[in-house]
């Protein structure tokens, strides 16, 4: 049974497929494959097409339409007035047999053209530029944060695969110990207690090393699911990922980071598609003037025919009722506006906050960085000396087990440090709004 697990797990292992990807390519194929983000751009689109639609409306109205239809039995009667000759004519006339008349054809063709309707067209559009550019702005927003997804996994997966790395390595060691204590308690040398306690911290290693393990494949399925990459992929991260140029990216002032932030755009733009509904519900104050005209052809099979002829005129039209019932339309858009100037008031101070926030927790993980690199040269030298005592008999087991863990414990606080300074810079940049150009990425 353990063999069959053993082989199972080799040939997973074999058929994954290792690769290196620097993090410029990872952000760039996650903002192209992305789900979140290809939603976010056929939302875009579909405002765009609702902005058009509406732009349309400036355009004159022109139905066309014809009728053809068949008459049973019809019962026609002129009402025009005869002249006295005609009357003469018919007097002394047999009368003729009533014409048939049994088909009509119509045709008639109708432009309608709005010349003014209180400024609604001109606002609805205005109302719809504001909302594509607020979902345009919405799904950059959408790109910088997929981006830090894909930075956040490249930075996980680094501090998962270097703990495994440090894992591993301490467990040879370890195991390596244990053997050297088989030899010296057969010998004597040791007590068996001292065995054991190496037995335990081996066995405390492997569950470790078991647990990073675990997490590795969970964030490389995570990521290679965000790049929609083969299941069998597993992607191996190194600092060499990270853009040498990262720090050169200058921070903006709290100013210039608010102007550049998407999300806080597209509130604003919210807010100014609500002012110009306010404008809209109002139009309903307002007479609507409209210039037509028509054509229509009429053929009454035996009857009378039709043709060229041609109207045009301007239509007025105004709803008594609005002036009573359009009050509450405006105060629901007005009501909407203050919804969305009270939102971007909100998100203003929210990203002030995330600002300072980024900036204090960057300036924190230099400090730690610089600490625990120190701290692994201490513990590295505490070491070789616990070692050095143990070996000439001045320390027990003890205090060399616990040396041992303690170096570990540095090691793998240094790399996740050395991790957290760049994850914690790309914050930073995009608490500022500066992510996708930090990679040189357009945001249009």
């Amino acid at each position: 049974m353990l063999v069959s697990i053993f082989c199972f797990g080799l040939q997973h292992v074999q058929a994954q497929q290792k690769t290196s990807m620097s993090l410029h390519d990872a952000v760039a194929m996650a903002l192209e494959k992305s789900d979140e983000v290809v939603l976010a751009d056929a939302k875009t689109t579909t405002k765009k097409y609702e902005l058009q639609g509406v732009k349309n409306n400036r355009y004159p109205d022109l139905k066309i339409s014809g009728q053809y239809m068949r008459l049973t039995n019809a019962d026609i009667k002129q009402g025009s007035v005869l002249n006295s000759s005609e009357e003469n004519t018919t007097t002394t006339t047999a009368k003729k047999e009533p014409a048939k008349v049994d088909q009509l054809m119509l045709g008639q063709a109708n432009l309608s053209l709005p010349l003014f309707s209180g400024f609604k067209l001109k606002n609805s559009i205005k109302a719809s530029e504001k909302l594509y550019q607020a979902e345009s702005a919405s799904a950059v927003y959408t790109k910088e944060e997929t981006a830090l997804q894909v930075i956040e996994y490249y930075a996980q997966l680094y501090k998962t695969q270097k703990a495994v790395e440090l894992f591993r390595e301490n467990l040879k060691r370890s195991q390596q110990r244990v053997t050297d204590f088989k030899a010296l308690e057969t010998n004597g040398l040791i007590a068996r207690n001292d065995l054991l306690k190496s037995q335990l911290q081996v066995s405390k290693i492997q569950l470790s090393l078991d647990d990073a393990e675990k997490d590795v494949r969970i964030i490389n399925y995570r990521l290679i699911t965000l790049l929609k990459l083969p299941a069998e992929t597993f992607i191996e991260v190194s600092p060499a990922n990270i853009d040498a140029n990262l720090f050169n990216n200058a921070i903006k002032s709290e100013s210039d980071a608010l102007q550049s932030r998407k999300d806080l755009e597209a509130v604003q733009l919210l807010g100014q598609a609500a002012e110009a509904n306010i404008k809209v519900a109002k139009a309903g104050y307002y007479p609507s003037f409209a210039l037509s005209g028509g054509y229509i052809a009429l053929d009454l099979n035996n009857v009378i025919t039709v043709k060229n002829a041609m109207n045009v005129g301007v239509g007025l039209s105004y709803n008594l009722s609005s002036i009573f019932k359009n009050g509450d339309e405006v105060k629901a858009a007005k009501s909407k506006a203050l919804e969305a100037q009270t939102q971007a008031a909100i998100l203003t101070d929210r990203i002030k906050t995330e600002i300072v926030k980024a900036q204090e927790e960057y300036n924190l993980s230099i400090k730690q960085d610089k600490v625990y690199s120190e701290s692994v040269d201490q513990a590295s030298e505490n070491y070789r000396i616990v070692k050095d005592k143990y070996d000439n008999g001045l320390a027990d087991t003890n205090d060399l087990l616990e040396a041992d863990v303690d170096q570990l414990g540095a090691q793998v606080n240094q790399a996740n440090a050395k991790a957290n300074v760049a994850l914690k810079y790309y914050e930073l940049l995009n608490a500022s709004g500066q992510l996708l150009q930090s990679f040189n990425f357009s945001q249009n």
